[in-house]
């Protein structure tokens, strides 16, 4: 198995629901390292750079307004297949769609307002790693 790095986002819906903790608390459990971690607020510029593959989808707009609408925290997580495994502990995108103690069945409101966001594969993570962290910015870990 694979040891690698994977972007997570703890989005503003979870942050207005005070889960931080227990979003990191069943990432720690699950066996991943968080390597990387800053809360801040995307402008709405940043987000539309974030969230560019989605430019013509028609909730574009929205994700953006939702995703600038408050803080976030995001984090640079590292393990055994931390791309796959972070995604099995957020769940479907769907809240409703989502197995049964998934964070996102857990928290999750809707599609739109589903707490976290995660990397789907590697050369993702590589990209939306760097556009959250600089070099020095993951702890006692080399630089992708």
């Amino acid at each position: 198995m694979a040891n690698e790095k994977t972007l997570a986002i703890i989005k503003p819906d979870a942050l207005e629901k005070g889960i931080i903790g227990e979003i990191c608390k069943r990432i720690e459990e699950g066996g991943m390292k968080i390597v990387g971690m800053k809360m801040l607020q995307m402008t709405p510029k940043k987000a539309e750079g974030f969230y560019a593959v989605h430019q013509s989808k028609p909730f574009f707009a929205g994700l953006v307004k939702f995703m600038s609408s408050g803080p976030t925290v995001v984090m640079c997580l590292e393990g055994e297949n931390a791309i796959k495994r972070w995604r099995d502990m957020m769940g479907a995108t769907d809240p409703e769609k989502a197995a049964e103690g998934t964070i996102r069945k857990d928290f999750g409101s809707s599609i739109e307002r589903n707490v976290t966001h995660g990397s789907d594969a590697s050369d993702t993570a590589k990209l939306e790693i760097v556009y959250f962290f600089e070099s020095g910015e993951l702890v006692n870990y080399e630089w992708i």
